[in-house]
Formats: C-alpha cells, structure tokens, sequence
C-alpha cells in the first residue's frame, strides 16, 4: 500500500514492493529528465530494509545545477507531480505525488550537504541493526502522539537523526 493523506501520520510495515516500486519510478523520472541528472537515489525510510515507515517513496534525484530544476518541472508534473517550490525544505526543490501522497522527490544540486546527510542516515540504517530497531520504535511512539502533527513528527526524531550523523 502506497499513500499518506495530507497532516496525517501513520507507519506501515516494510515491504520490498517499495523498493520495486522506486525502480519503476526511477526509469519513469530518467526517461523524462536524464540530461539534468548525476544520480538518482532511494532515501527515507522505505529505503531501509524491515524499517517501518509512513507509506511514501522519498526520491533523491541528484542534479548537475540547482538551477536545472526549472528545466524539469514540466516534465515531472507529466509524471503526475506537483512541484511545490524551494522554501518547503532546505537546500532542495521539492514534489509530491497524488492526493493520497505516494511518492515525493527531493531534488539536490550534486554535493549538497542534504543530500549527503540523508544517504549517510540511510546508509547506517541499513547497516545497523540495533539503530534501525531503535528508530523504528521511536517512529512508532511518535507516529502515535502525533498521527495529525506531521511537523512535529518530523521534529521530534530530529535529534536520533543528528546523533547518527554525528558518528559518521
């Protein structure tokens, strides 16, 4: 199952159907913008093998200039989505996909501190079992006390985040 509905907050449990559907959106986002594009990664927590996660694939799409992205935005509302603009998140252009939303891209300039932190985070979740065991319970816990606060959800693990990337 794929889709959050706006302002809510809620977890389901991993599938690798996430991982299929990011490749087929991945060749979906290359065919329409491969000129602009070093790289195109899968991030959040549907990245994360048996990492429970709210069900919507994060998109890093890695692009040579930041300024590239106004060259892509019609190609990715053909995809279905809704560019929202530069001042949502730092550092990056940002999409969401669907009412319901399924798939969101986080678009970074190649080199970006952002991107960077996220492939790190995702990275030593994937490698460590006890932090991803760890993250998933604090998801759980916070995805329960604010299943309507997306904001604060995303705030309070902030600080989990900031201490594994203080150790890479």
């Amino acid at each position: 199952m794929l889709g959050l509905p706006k302002g809510e907050v809620f977890l389901t449990p991993w599938t690798e159907e996430w991982e299929k559907e990011f490749l087929l959106e991945k060749g979906e986002i290359q065919k329409k913008i491969s000129k602009y594009i070093v790289d195109v990664h899968h991030i959040g927590s549907t990245a994360v093998n048996y990492l429970s996660a709210k069900p919507i694939i994060d998109i890093a799409v890695e692009i040579h200039k930041f300024s590239d992205a106004e060259y892509c935005i019609s190609h990715l509302e053909s995809l279905g989505y809704s560019y929202r603009g530069t001042n949502i998140l730092p550092d990056r252009h940002y999409f969401s996909k669907g009412e319901l939303r399924t798939h969101q891209i986080h678009m970074f300039q190649s080199g970006s501190k952002y991107l960077i932190d996220q492939l790190k985070f995702r990275d030593y979740l994937r490698s460590n079992d006890d932090a991803r065991i760890e993250y998933e319970q604090l998801k759980q816990k916070l995805s329960v006390a604010n299943k309507n606060n997306k904001q604060k959800y995303t705030d309070e693990k902030s600080d989990f985040v900031k201490c594994i990337l203080e150790k890479n």
